[in-house]
């Protein structure tokens, strides 16, 4: 693929930017941790999180190409054509805007879809909270991605400035897994800041299903799904897996998925069990043919 660049940013400056300040981020997480006596750094944590990174790399390098060609054909198909009409600078920030909005509705299904969760629960999986869990990244996300951002070039914006735009809110969300950081103050108002993603990865009740957003915060509080950090926050699963076998975190929840399948009663259980919230049950109302017939006199 041919180098992408929009406004004199690449791919390639921006990650020969990015990588460095994440490695001194990560560097100056595990000083403060060691001087503060707090352990944010665990062994088997960390060797669980460079396993899933490894796979989602793996599985980006072999469909990035593909995603990109696609993202391409779908463009010349779209019903606005923003590039026209925007300024540059301008375009960029309507990228990073429908790019966030377009991630909080991913984002939210994968937490309310069952077989989507089954995908990103393995980002939740760390009880740790630091920056190099935010790189604890599915194996499978880059594929089931792909359909929720495909509408973002069907709109009219191009796959290059998408990408570029990516990019950066990919790094802005490095900078939101950490405990160092305490709130923003002003900007916890408009922005997905360290405070309000630590609410994301919380197990407390009032935490749950919270705080969606990647960059802009503001989406989460126009649709009802905002919550701030007041209470200490317990970091991990609800039902934790209990490993950091990366492909134990990978393919457990299928696993259930496809034992309660061999289970269902009926296809409507079957699309439950798939595509309703994780946490859904069949009724105990519905009776198999056998419990309801009636007995001969």
């Amino acid at each position: 693929m041919e180098t992408i660049s929009f406004l004199g940013l690449s791919q390639q400056s921006i990650l020969l930017v990015s990588v460095p300040i994440i490695f001194a981020l990560i560097a100056v997480e595990a000083l403060l941790g060691a001087v503060q006596n707090r352990q944010y750094y665990k062994k088997e944590d960390t060797w669980g999180t460079i396993g899933m990174l490894v796979g989602n790399v793996t599985v980006q390098g072999l469909v990035k190409s593909a995603s990109f060609l696609g993202y391409t054909i779908v463009y010349e198909y779209r019903i606005f054509n923003f590039s026209e009409t925007l300024s540059p600078w301008l375009l960029l920030i309507v990228a990073l805007l429908c790019l966030d909005l377009t991630f909080y509705v991913w984002h939210r299904a994968s937490h309310r879809v069952r077989a989507l969760w089954a995908i990103h629960l393995s980002h939740h999986s760390s009880e740790e909270m630091n920056y190099l869990v935010s790189f604890r990244q599915p194996w499978l996300a880059p594929i089931f991605k792909m359909p929720f951002f495909a509408i973002l070039p069907f709109v009219g914006l191009d796959p290059s400035v998408l990408m570029i735009a990516g990019l950066a809110s990919t790094f802005w969300g490095v900078i939101g897994h950490t405990q160092i950081v305490p709130r923003l103050g002003v900007l916890e108002w408009f922005l997905n800041t360290p405070s309000a993603h630590r609410v994301h990865h919380g197990t407390n009740p009032e935490y749950i299903d919270k705080n969606y957003a990647n960059m802009f915060i503001f989406y989460d509080r126009i649709f009802g799904t905002y919550a701030k950090e007041v209470n200490p926050v317990n970091f991990g699963l609800a039902t934790p897996i209990g490993t950091n076998n990366p492909v134990t975190i990978t393919f457990s929840p299928w696993k259930k998925i496809w034992a309660d399948i061999k289970s269902a009663r009926s296809a409507t259980e079957v699309f439950g069990y798939l595509f309703l919230s994780p946490d859904w049950k069949p009724s105990n109302n519905l009776k198999t043919e056998a419990e309801t017939q009636v007995p001969q006199q």
